[in-house]
């Protein structure tokens, strides 16, 4: 079975489905306390364009990177966890295909 042809059970799109929400709850949460130091830390107006150029970037990241589609959730997952945002333990109940995949692809 190619990666991009994967079958999701009902159950397995749920347990995905609540993993992706947390990896980006965690990650948005982390990026709210990085921006709230940086804007505290603004002294010029160079400064604050540089906060704008930074979230301007920080938005294209993470909506590249958080794609839903079932044909791209096992690369999804698989960086998510190289990033720290995700654990493979939150996968459990996802087919053991599927996390083999995962796994092997997070030690690329």
């Amino acid at each position: 079975m190619q990666v991009t042809e994967v079958e999701w059970s009902k159950r397995e799109k749920q347990i995905a489905q609540a993993a992706f929400e947390r990896a980006f709850e965690r990650e948005v949460r982390a990026l709210m306390r990085e921006v709230s130091e940086r804007a505290q830390a603004l002294d010029e107006l160079d400064d604050m364009w540089h906060l704008h150029d930074f979230l301007s970037a920080k938005r294209h990241e993470l909506d590249g990177k958080y794609d839903n589609r079932e044909a791209a959730l096992i690369f999804v997952f698989a960086s998510l966890i190289q990033e720290g945002w995700l654990q493979i333990q939150e996968l459990e109940g996802l087919a053991s295909e599927k996390l083999r995949k995962i796994s092997a692809l997070t030690r690329m």
